[in-house]
């Protein structure tokens, strides 16, 4: 193709050379420059890639995009742009021919519940025989194939390539979480989603390399609602009003709870918990009231919590708006199974063990709660904190553990860089002062094996902080780490009943 083909919906300078040179591909990472393609030149936090130009020309690069001026010889084409990490979206959109356009695209965003919306979502859409592709945290899946992905939203060419993927392997529909951080890194511009989904808000990712204070974070959450046609959003959560305040999208939904006495298009009630050999879940009402005519249906969930009656109310939103039938909605919801959310790893008369993603006090603490709604014998949590982060975390989920837990178990959760025995000193000085009975081993299947080992009849066991991870980071290091995998091990060596 032409490079001036891909440039015909950016707005930018040519500095020199021919904006008609045949070109093959785009890169913004110097390892992969090679003749005919073209090199986006982005200056980020750590790295600015103008220093690559001379290094990616000797590759046979001789088509640039810049965000300054720069000293290029002859027979070199360059053009300015004001951001150059919108002109990579732009570019990647187009060089991939504009594969979004081909399928229904639906984005969720939100502090907590990404994950498991879009799942919902995805399940029921394949429960009424539609072919969905979707990208978030827990990877790429194309046509049953998962593609990891370092980035909840991952980069724009990433996401381009995942899309034409997914519309060559024939899908419909395509359901992606987008991060606050995604949007303010210009991943998804030149994304229309068809439908824009809001789960909740509350502070998070707040720090160095992520968003300076809590207005910038929900700023660009809130850009959801210009990046779609339709917009759905939680009408309970408390950052409603200025989550909406700015909204473009042509139609606007909501969905809530009807205890908060709120008018919504979804409303869930009557919500009541399931406690079953192998099933641990929900089932509520909800009535919907959509353009003046009014139905309620019975769903029934298989993931417990209040917190997964809201995400599955954005996903039937979603799907009740595209015309998926009642039937399909309890298919998809009913038999849904989640990889380190909320996930039943084991469930037998000697203890049920529940994996999960909760990695703040945020999310712990939500999730203890909904666990001990089932009236477990003993709640047990297992769990440490990430290295390298934020010591309040780690602070506030030692004391919402000792509070919330009848016994803890620290271990290991990504140390990285920092010692195992230093985080869980950390952990451990505020869990002490609650008097909740607690032991430490540092060792995380160690911690596993024991939690179940000496499991009491009508346990239930919370193994938290890494959910669908299959990684352990120590030094630098990843090794392969699973937590449903050492539930899985640990109950074979044990001999215990599945």
């Amino acid at each position: 193709m032409k490079f001036s083909d891909w440039l015909k919906n950016l707005d930018y300078q040519v500095l020199q050379g021919d904006i008609d040179t045949e070109v093959e591909d785009v890169v913004y990472d110097s390892r992969k420059a090679a003749e005919g393609t073209v090199f986006v030149c982005m200056k980020g936090t750590r790295i600015d890639s103008h220093s690559f130009i001379d290094d990616v020309m000797e590759k046979g690069v001789k088509v640039f995009v810049v965000e300054r001026e720069v000293q290029l010889p002859e027979g070199i084409t360059a053009i300015r742009v004001e951001n150059a990490r919108h002109a990579l979206a732009e570019i990647s959109a187009a060089r991939f021919h504009y594969p979004a356009k081909r399928m229904i695209m639906v984005g969720v965003t939100g502090t907590k519940g990404k994950t498991t919306t879009a799942h919902m979502i995805k399940s029921i859409l394949e429960a009424a025989g539609k072919k969905v592709g979707m990208i978030g945290t827990t990877g790429a899946v194309i046509d049953g194939t998962v593609f990891p992905t370092v980035n909840t939203t991952p980069e724009s060419y990433a996401l381009q390539e995942y899309f034409w993927k997914m519309a060559e392997a024939g899908c419909e529909y395509v359901v992606m979480e987008v991060s606050s951080q995604g949007v303010k890194m210009h991943r998804t511009d030149g994304i229309l989603f068809d439908y824009g989904v809001f789960t909740n808000l509350s502070p998070d990712h707040i720090g160095p390399d992520e968003h300076a204070d809590f207005q910038e974070y929900l700023y660009y959450k809130s850009r959801i609602f210009s990046m779609c046609r339709t917009g759905i959003a939680n009408r309970d959560d408390q950052h409603f009003e200025e989550m909406v305040a700015d909204r473009s999208c042509q139609e606007f939904y909501t969905y809530g709870m009807e205890k908060c006495n709120t008018s919504c298009a979804y409303t869930g009630s009557n919500v009541g918990i399931v406690s079953e050999p192998g099933f641990v879940g929900t089932e509520f009402s909800v009535k919907e009231n959509k353009n003046g005519e009014e139905c309620t249906a019975h769903v029934r969930l298989g993931l417990p919590g209040e917190f997964n009656v809201y995400n599955a109310l954005a996903a039937v939103s979603v799907c009740r708006l595209m015309g998926v039938s009642w039937d399909d909605v309890n298919q998809g919801l009913e038999y849904l199974r989640v990889n380190g959310r909320m996930e039943l790893a084991y469930s037998s008369e000697t203890c049920t063990v529940i994996i999960d993603y909760a990695h703040n006090a945020v999310s712990m603490e939500s999730l203890l709660k909904t666990l001990r709604a089932y009236q477990p014998r003993r709640l047990v949590c297992v769990f440490g904190s990430g290295g390298n982060r934020s010591k309040d975390r780690r602070y506030a989920m030692g004391e919402i553990g000792g509070k919330m837990a009848d016994f803890c178990i620290l271990t290991a959760d990504n140390s990285r860089y920092e010692k195992t025995e230093d985080i869980l000193a950390d952990i451990r000085s505020r869990l002490e002062p609650t008097g909740c009975p607690f032991m430490e081993i540092p060792d995380r299947r160690e911690a596993i094996y024991y939690s179940i080992a000496h499991a009491e009849p009508g346990d239930m066991i919370a193994i938290i902080g890494k959910g669908h991870e299959d990684y352990q980071e120590i030094n630098g290091v990843r090794t392969h780490f699973l937590d449903r995998e050492v539930v899985e091990d640990t109950v074979k060596a044990l001999g215990l009943q599945p």
